[in-house]
C-alpha cells in the first residue's frame, strides 16, 4: 500500500473508531451491564451511562486505526480481481487480521471500561490503577482471547457482507455507491453479526468483570458460555443483544460510511497536492 493509502487508511479509520464509541456509548454501557453477572439493576441501571467514556475515548482512535491499516494493508497484498470467487476470503483474511492487531490495543481499554460500566461510583483511573497493582499487565489484557474469538466470526459475517452489498449495489446502479450507501450496508452487515456472536460478547464480558483467581477469570470462552447457559438459559446467552444489535448497526452506519468518506477525502487531497 502506498504512503498517500497508508495515511488516509490510518486516519479515516482513527475519525470514524472515534465517532462511533462516543456517540454510541449510553447503548454499550446498557448492553454490558444487561450481560454482567449482577444482573443490570445492581450494575447501575440507567444511571451514570457515560462510566468509563475517558477509556474508551483513549483507546477508540488507535484501535480503529489499527485495525483500518492492517485490513487495507491485507488487502493489498492479496491481489484478486473484481470477479474473482476469493473475493470473499480475502476480505475475511484481511478483517481476522486486521483484529488480531487491534485487539493489543482494544482489550486493555475495554477491560478498565467494562468495569467503570458496572462501577459507576469508581474512576476510570482508580481501576487502570487497581487492576495494574492487583493484576499487572496481564490484567489488562485478561479477555484477549475471547476478545478475539468474538472479533474474527464477527468479522468473517460483516465484512464480507459489507463488501458484497456495496458491489451489489454499485452493479445495480452501475456506478460506485456513495458513502451514505456504504453506510446502509454496513449497518444491515453489523446488526447482523451482532445478533449472531451476541453469545461469544456475554463470555467475553463475564471473563473481564471476573474476580481475579476465578474460574471464570481464566479465560476459557466455552467454559464462560456453559456456566451462563446453566443459570440463564438461552436468554442469558443472548444477554444485551437488541442494544448491540442497535448500537452496532448505528456504529456500522456511523463506522463504515465515516471511514469511506474520510479515506476518499484524504486520497482525493493527496491527488490534488503537488
Amino acid at each position: 500500500m502506498d504512503a498517500p493509502g497508508f495515511t488516509a487508511s490510518l486516519v479515516a479509520g482513527g475519525v470514524a473508531g472515534a465517532a462511533v464509541d462516543l456517540i454510541l456509548f449510553p447503548l454499550d454501557t446498557i448492553k454490558t451491564r444487561l450481560q454482567s453477572p449482577q444482573g443490570f439493576n445492581q450494575a447501575g441501571g440507567f444511571r451514570g451511562i457515560y462510566a468509563g467514556v475517558p477509556s474508551a475515548a483513549i483507546g477508540s482512535f488507535p484501535n480503529a486505526a489499527a485495525f483500518f491499516l492492517t485490513y487495507e494493508y491485507v488487502k493489498s497484498l492479496l491481489h484478486t480481481d473484481s470477479t474473482s470467487h476469493f473475493r470473499p476470503m480475502k476480505h475475511m483474511l484481511a478483517a481476522s487480521t486486521g483484529e488480531v492487531v487491534a485487539c493489543l490495543i482494544r482489550v486493555p481499554s475495554e477491560v478498565v471500561k467494562q468495569r467503570a460500566q458496572v462501577s459507576a461510583s469508581s474512576k476510570t483511573l482508580q481501576i487502570f490503577s487497581t487492576i495494574l497493582s492487583e493484576e499487572g499487565i496481564q490484567g489488562l489484557y485478561r479477555g484477549y482471547k475471547s476478545t478475539v474469538l468474538r472479533e474474527i466470526p464477527f468479522s468473517l459475517v460483516q465484512f464480507p457482507l459489507w463488501e458484497s452489498l456495496k458491489a451489489l449495489w454499485s452493479w445495480r446502479r452501475g456506478r460506485v455507491v456513495e458513502s451514505w450507501q456504504s453506510a446502509v450496508c454496513g449497518a444491515f452487515a453489523g446488526g447482523f453479526a451482532a445478533a449472531v456472536t451476541t453469545p461469544l460478547d456475554v463470555a467475553k464480558t463475564r471473563i473481564m468483570l471476573a474476580k481475579a483467581g476465578s474460574s471464570t477469570a481464566v479465560g476459557n470462552v466455552l467454559s464462560a458460555m456453559h456456566g451462563v447457559w446453566r443459570s440463564q438459559g438461552l436468554a442469558g446467552l443472548f444477554a444485551g443483544v437488541f442494544p448491540r444489535m442497535a448500537a452496532i448497526s448505528m456504529g456500522g452506519f456511523i463506522f463504515l460510511g465515516a471511514y469511506d468518506q474520510t479515506r476518499s477525502l484524504l486520497l482525493e487531497v493527496g491527488r490534488k497536492s503537488p
